[in-house]
């Protein structure tokens, strides 16, 4: 998947998620099914998660490679990234990015700048993501919590994705 449509995805991802909040009563921000997050938890989580990759990705490449390596192998494609995250979650027991432990409570009233928040990480990832080498893309590596080393891309492409399963999540336990 190309740098631009990489961009375009998280951007549209984000603008879907923030239309199933802005279609709901205020109550949904609160709404907790037995066990689970709150709705509003999970725009929480997307910022808690997105947080860390923008720092990566704001270091400088050589650091990067030193600190974490490069790929001996070409990156996966978008299916096969998404398809290996569902994979791991299965086989994960709750909740597995260390950022994500104590998730703070959060009321409606601060819906909105949770949303600014994640609006402003993914427009400061974007930003760097539309400027990267393809060479950078497919060999400096990062890490990630569940599924180990990926490069650039492979993380870039799971971070757009991370957002769709968050939806996907909301609309099947969240709205009835």
């Amino acid at each position: 998947m190309e740098n631009k449509v990489i961009s375009e995805q998280l951007k549209s991802n984000e603008s879907l998620l923030s239309t199933i909040f802005d279609g709901a009563s205020p109550d949904f921000w609160v709404k907790k099914p037995e066990g689970k997050w709150t709705a509003g938890q999970h725009v929480i989580h997307l910022v808690q998660s997105t947080r860390p990759l923008l720092n990566a990705l704001r270091m400088p490449n050589f650091l990067l490679k030193w600190r974490f390596g490069t790929s001996n192998r070409p990156s996966r494609s978008y299916d096969d990234v998404v398809k290996r995250y569902k994979e791991k979650l299965s086989m994960s027991r709750g909740v597995v990015g260390p950022f994500s432990l104590n998730m703070p409570e959060s009321d409606s009233t601060q819906a909105q700048s949770w949303f600014i928040e994640l609006s402003q990480l993914n427009d400061s990832i974007n930003k760097i993501t539309i400027k990267l080498k393809d060479k950078d893309m497919d060999t400096i590596l990062l890490p990630h919590p569940l599924m180990g080393k990926m490069t650039l891309r492979e993380i870039l492409m799971w971070n757009a994705y991370h957002t769709q399963h968050h939806m996907e999540v909301l609309k099947e336990k969240y709205i009835y």
